[in-house]
């Protein structure tokens, strides 16, 4: 289905891709699907068609390299989908690809491990897509229903912990970047390009669901 209704393509451009094309374009970056690092910002992700075949082949991959051992077949898929960014205008359109996203994670995961799951890899899983697809206007860099700068999370992995760190989305997008400055700083230490507006104590991967923070 590409279209839901013609009053949302005249009043939101709302036209769906088909599977063909996106697995064509992803065809082009395969290396970078297949790994959990790569992230992925969809500024008009619809319900989640680019960012529901991604996942898939981030969790395929993920299974390849550590389906024996299941704690890390947990990180990594946990990683998987903290790489993974959505904005959309529309609120249904928000939910549902959180829902794919969520439902593809879930049904991977236990299918590698039926009997050994844990419910609190799923909720891992969830928050961190509550922090990742979000309900904005991605041309006017603001959330839909309070018109607030759109903040996106990093989960920055560390051993067996994640470290959340927030960063303003209109400062991620209009930062000016001086290809001229140094690459590292006189203390030996590569300067970050952009500012964190807030950090968070590193927590266990399978914890978030546990932090009252999130």
């Amino acid at each position: 289905m590409q279209v839901k209704s013609k009053q949302r393509v005249a009043d939101f451009g709302e036209v769906y891709t088909n599977e063909r094309e996106v697995n064509a374009m992803l065809d082009l970056v395969k290396d970078q699907t297949t790994n959990p690092d790569k992230t992925f910002l969809e500024p008009a992700c619809g319900t989640g068609n680019f960012l529901v075949e991604i996942l898939r082949r981030k969790l395929e991959a993920v299974a390849k390299r550590h389906r024996k051992i299941q704690t890390d077949y947990e990180l990594y898929a946990v990683i998987s989908v903290g790489s993974l960014y959505g904005i959309d205008i529309l609120e249904d359109n928000v939910r549902e690809c959180r829902k794919r996203l969520l439902a593809i994670f879930t049904q991977h995961y236990q299918s590698q491990f039926p009997k050994t799951y844990q419910e609190k890899c799923i909720r891992s899983a969830e928050v961190i897509l509550s922090k990742n697809i979000l309900h904005g206007d991605a041309l006017e860099l603001k959330t839909v229903k309070d018109k607030k700068d759109i903040v996106f999370t990093e989960w920055k992995p560390s051993g067996k912990q994640l470290q959340r760190r927030d960063f303003v989305y209109d400062e991620l997008v209009n930062k000016n970047y001086d290809a001229d400055a140094p690459e590292y700083s006189d203390e030996g230490n590569k300067p970050e390009v952009f500012k964190s507006i807030k950090d968070y104590p590193p927590i266990h991967f399978l914890e978030l669901g546990n932090d009252n923070t999130l």
